[in-house]
């Protein structure tokens, strides 16, 4: 069982599309906006990336 990367994968928003299309769906826009508010952020970290994206609306 595998421990060392778990807690890691939860904080963060990697590039593959099933990642992009989960948080675009979570948040309610395209993974397009995600993958661009990641970049906006400077950071992959999960809180990072959904405040770049609640402030956009």
């Amino acid at each position: 069982m595998a421990k060392r990367g778990t807690k890691v994968e939860r904080n963060s928003v990697s590039e593959q599309p099933h990642e992009l299309a989960y948080e675009a769906k979570k948040q309610g826009t395209t993974p397009k906006e995600v993958s661009s508010a990641k970049k906006s952020a400077g950071s992959n970290q999960r809180k990072a990336v959904e405040k770049k994206l609640s402030a956009k609306k």
